[in-house]
């Protein structure tokens, strides 16, 4: 009985197929924008780091993809005393996540009914997990929330589980207080995701000449 073996996804220098791995990982950063844009108008809960960003809507100007590229940037000066480095992928994480969620949400109607929201929200947690497993199987390195994650827990010596366990709590609490949406939707989505990305990564992983020339 064969078993498959677990896509490597660390980074990979930007030089190596460039064309084929940005395609890839503009397309993921987009469909993961846009997917959050179908949780907030599912208006049935998100995303922890979502709910941030909708109360911190609440209680400013400025559009939600720009609040989620200004906390994408403090998330990233956080790195700073955790010795983590951004890449091309960390930048291009926050520009096109903030770009793609505004587009969804100047392009996707308020105020549906229950019907439509239910599918919106399916849809959305379906469409997140497909992204991240797009964009992450790029290999240009982590996005900002990934890598406070992963500087955290090395800095700490905590498992990567409960590291983005206690972050995605603090920025949910943070959320709420706010104004941010929690609700079914979060429940589910911290259910669904996870597994969805885990069933397409495989399919989406790119595979390194290296790693294609040690094969054997």
């Amino acid at each position: 009985m064969s078993t498959r073996t677990a896509p490597s996804l660390s980074y990979v220098a930007f030089g190596e197929r460039p064309l084929r791995r940005l395609s890839q990982l503009f397309v993921g950063l987009a469909l993961y924008g846009f997917s959050l844009s179908l949780l907030v108008r599912a208006a049935l809960g998100v995303n922890p780091w979502a709910v941030l960003y909708e109360g911190l809507e609440r209680q400013t100007p400025l559009s939600f993809g720009t609040i989620s590229a200004v906390v994408g940037v403090v998330v990233l000066l956080l790195w700073i005393p955790l010795r983590q480095r951004p890449t091309f992928g960390t930048v291009a994480n926050i520009v096109v996540l903030a770009t793609s969620s505004d587009l969804g949400l100047a392009l996707i109607p308020q105020d549906l009914g229950l019907p439509a929201r239910a599918g919106l929200l399916a849809g959305g947690v379906l469409l997140n997990g497909f992204a991240v497993a797009v964009y992450v199987g790029a290999r240009f390195g982590p996005g900002p929330r990934d890598g406070l994650m992963t500087g955290v827990a090395a800095a700490t010596g905590l498992s990567i589980r409960l590291t983005r366990t206690l972050i995605e709590i603090t920025v949910l609490a943070a959320g709420w207080l706010l104004g941010g949406s929690v609700g079914a939707g979060t429940v589910l989505y911290a259910l669904a995701v996870g597994p969805i990305a885990q069933y397409f990564l495989p399919r989406f992983a790119y595979h390194a000449r290296d790693e294609h020339h040690g094969a054997g």
